[in-house]
């Protein structure tokens, strides 16, 4: 739906799982890229098969850059984008005439819009991302309005629904220092309910500017013509040098830590959450690889052995959190009812050992590998999905990343996973949410 939020993004690497062997790939996604005076990184890929084009803008701002007492501003803006730009009073209609339609997500570290329409229409999607670089139509009756709905969601998704304020625990207990340590909805309502016009102009002002973006381009166009009207849109926008706030390291964690709470769910569930190192790092991808092979498909370890043979658990997955910061592995599971939580635990930790002691198989390796490249696949049939993948790779410091990365997966070693999985899995470097049914029956 446009202008909301897609689900919270806690996960940025979620997967298809397809099983059979994927094909070798054999095409590159070409791409052209210029840098306009106020800093706007421009790329473009042209693909002349498709009448569509993608235009996807990534701003470097995520819920990390907020302050602790004013959290929730980076998705209350992902909102605000949405109420009208300073020379555009309402920003669905004319897209909307154009043949488009668009939407947006916010996790940590970014925010992504992004919109799709026929190619030949492409200028109306500059014209409308370009007004509202530009600045936002500020007044208090669109700050209400986007506030109230915010709050909705707040409660609606994390307040109002079993299992929903998860996060909001297992954040403040894995963290005590990064601004990681809560959930890009915020902390709390209040933090939403309290801003100001003031608090809002300020952070748009701050962190909505053309050298801290991203534009990538995709579809039926033509890279100088694309380049042409970056400049006549975006040009003249003036750059701001963002004063971001430096990131508090998260001191290394020496000490296991745990909560339990009660709520009124079905079934009683366990959550742990490991510190990992930074998406940015060479070892994510045998940590990947790892959180693939335990809990990937039903014929994974975690699932195989803990749901299907012991009957302990309804479901369990085990995921990197893909931080741009140093980041989680998180295994979490839903105990089917009866099952003692020790028990449950005992199951795991096996689990757990044996993956710390022993190599993988070359042929179980091998499958999770093509799992990946078949994911790699599946992203790059949609214009949207190239669009964002080159978006992501030029953020993370090299938009080839998205020829070159399957590479690295592919040179993962069996002893790197095995070395990953000693570093990460150790008790002291875990903290557990217990999340307990308190129902009788």
């Amino acid at each position: 739906m446009n202008g909301s939020s897609e689900s919270e993004q806690e996960v940025i690497n979620c997967r298809v799982q397809i099983e059979s062997k994927p094909k070798k790939l054999i095409h590159l996604i070409k791409y052209s890229s210029k840098t306009l005076s106020n800093g706007l990184k421009v790329l473009v890929h042209e693909d002349p098969s498709t009448p569509l084009a993608t235009l996807n803008i990534l701003y470097s701002v995520g819920a990390r850059d907020e302050s602790p007492d004013k959290t929730g501003f980076a998705h209350l803006f992902e909102h605000l984008m949405f109420g009208g730009s300073v020379n555009i009073p309402e920003y669905d209609s004319p897209l909307q005439l154009a043949g488009g339609d668009n939407n947006a997500f916010t996790n940590n570290d970014i925010t992504n819009y992004y919109l799709t329409l026929p190619a030949n229409n492409i200028e109306t999607g500059f014209w409308l991302e370009s007004d509202r670089m530009l600045s936002l139509a500020f007044s208090e009756k669109s700050l209400e309005v986007q506030r109230n709905v915010v709050v909705e969601e707040f409660k609606q998704r994390y307040l109002n629904q079993p299992y929903g304020d998860v996060w909001l625990l297992l954040r403040p207990l894995a963290y005590k220092v990064h601004p990681y340590q809560w959930a890009t909805i915020g902390k709390e309502i209040e933090h939403i309910t309290n801003a100001t016009l003031e608090d809002v102009r300020d952070f748009f002002f701050r962190y909505y500017c053309p050298d801290n973006a991203i534009m990538t381009v995709a579809g039926g166009v033509k890279a100088d013509e694309i380049f042409a009207l970056a400049e006549k849109w975006f040009g003249e926008i003036q750059r701001a040098t963002p004063s971001r706030m430096p990131y508090p390291a998260e001191p290394k964690q020496t000490e296991y830590r745990e909560l339990t709470v009660e709520r009124d769910i079905p079934y009683s569930s366990l959550y742990r959450a490991y510190h990992m190192c930074s998406r940015l790092d060479e070892q994510f991808y045998s940590i990947d690889l790892l959180s693939d092979i335990l809990s990937r498909g039903k014929s994974s370890r975690l699932y195989n052995t803990l749901v299907k043979e012991k009957k302990l658990f309804s479901e369990i997955n085990a995921y990197s959190t893909a931080d741009f910061d140093r980041g989680l592995m998180i295994i979490e599971g839903k105990l089917v009812k009866g099952v003692e939580m020790a028990d449950a635990e005992k199951a795991i930790d096996a689990e757990l050992s044996k993956i710390c002691s022993e190599l993988v198989t070359k042929e179980e390796l091998e499958k999770v590998k093509n799992k990946v490249e078949s994911t790699m696949e599946f992203s790059e049939m949609d214009l949207s999905g190239r669009a964002l993948n080159l978006a992501i790779a030029e953020y993370m410091g090299d938009a080839n990343l998205v020829n070159t990365e399957l590479g690295l997966y592919r040179k993962v070693t069996a002893e790197e996973i095995k070395a990953s999985a000693q570093e990460i899995f150790r008790k002291e470097n875990c903290s557990t949410l217990y999340y307990l049914s308190n129902r009788k029956n």
